[in-house]
């Protein structure tokens, strides 16, 4: 018993160890011409070198191989599993017998199952049968095309319309319209430029004592010294005339003391005649912002009415238009005129 248990163990495990083929077909019957795909499904353990028949032409008589595809593999628990597929056809109607396809796997030669194809011909009329019968016994001399289910090659259809296959017309015109209205703008800016000196109108730079008027009577608008908020009324204050002598004369008033500012600002005649005024304004915001000072409601009308003196007073000339400028050059021109 032990001996027979030992003997039945070794054979199986040699048998664990083979590879073995299975062959299979797909369809099983095709028409004369058609196409069947062969499977071939190797197990084996996944240390073995598994090689498949490669064919020329033809794996019997009258079955030729089209193309063998890679074979895909399968790895699990060290066995390894290998589909290995042949593209087939045939051209004579028989039913073909395959008795095995032999794959090498490393040391012996195994053989997959035996299987069958069926190649068929297209079904002709009983008349066409018939005529073919006639013609193999000699019984006629001129070949009928209509006998033989045989046609003239139709002529060529007209697809119907479909307005997508025209959509690349749409996108030629569009995009030359594009590319036309493209250079008509580059023409027209080019002109622009060339007439006007810009192509694009540079925004309006309002003088310096302009928007600095404008900020003071935003600031008299709202009336903060009444509000109890004297603080915040000489810091926008100081702030517009810090703003305005350095876009008038180039000091720059926001980074200095009031002490810096008042000695810059002395160093300049045009500014003589208001130094008092703008002094007024500097000092009485220092005591507010700097002591807690509490100012009086008429000191915060002076200030608020120095601060226009001062921009006033100090603010560029108008330009001259470019008549007045002639008529000015033509009153010089008799003046001299007349003393010569």
């Amino acid at each position: 018993m032990i001996l027979t248990a030992l003997l039945l163990l070794s054979v199986s495990t040699v048998e664990a160890q083979r590879a073995s083929a299975h062959a299979t077909i797909q369809p099983t019957e095709i028409l004369i011409g058609e196409q069947a795909l062969i499977n071939v499904k190797v197990i084996s353990p996944k240390d073995k070198t598994i090689s498949f028949p490669v064919y020329e032409s033809e794996i019997v008589p009258g079955i030729e191989v089209i193309t063998m595809l890679p074979p895909d593999t399968l790895i699990e628990n060290n066995v390894m599993t290998l589909n290995f597929k042949y593209v087939v056809t045939s051209f004579d109607s028989t039913l073909y017998h395959i008795p095995y396809i032999p794959i090498f796997d490393g040391t012996d030669t195994i053989f997959s199952n035996s299987f069958g194809l069926k190649v068929t011909s297209p079904d002709l009329s009983d008349s066409t049968l018939s005529y073919l019968e006639k013609m193999n016994r000699g019984e006629t001399d001129s070949i009928d095309f209509e006998q033989l289910q045989l046609y003239d090659i139709k002529p060529v259809q007209k697809a119907p319309f479909v307005w997508t296959d025209y959509l690349w017309i749409l996108w030629i015109v569009l995009g030359v319209a594009l590319l036309i209205a493209l250079i008509g703008l580059i023409i027209y800016l080019i002109l622009k430029k060339k007439k006007k000196g810009y192509i694009f109108k540079p925004p309006v730079v309002q003088p310096a004592h302009v928007r600095a008027l404008k900020d003071l009577d935003k600031l008299k608008a709202e009336k903060l010294w009444l509000q109890g908020r004297e603080k915040e009324f000489y810091s926008k204050l100081t702030d517009i005339l810090r703003h305005y002598i350095y876009e008038r004369e180039g000091i720059n008033a926001m980074e200095m003391t009031t002490g810096e500012i008042l000695n810059e600002v002395r160093k300049l005649e045009e500014f003589d005649s208001v130094y008092n005024n703008l002094k007024q304004i500097l000092t009485t915001s220092d005591l507010v912002k700097f002591a807690k000072y509490k100012p009086y409601p008429d000191e915060n009308d002076l200030s608020l009415v120095n601060a226009y003196f001062f921009v006033n007073q100090t603010r560029e000339p108008d330009p001259i238009s470019k008549s007045e400028e002639l008529e000015k050059l033509e009153g010089e021109n008799n003046k001299i005129k007349e003393t010569t």
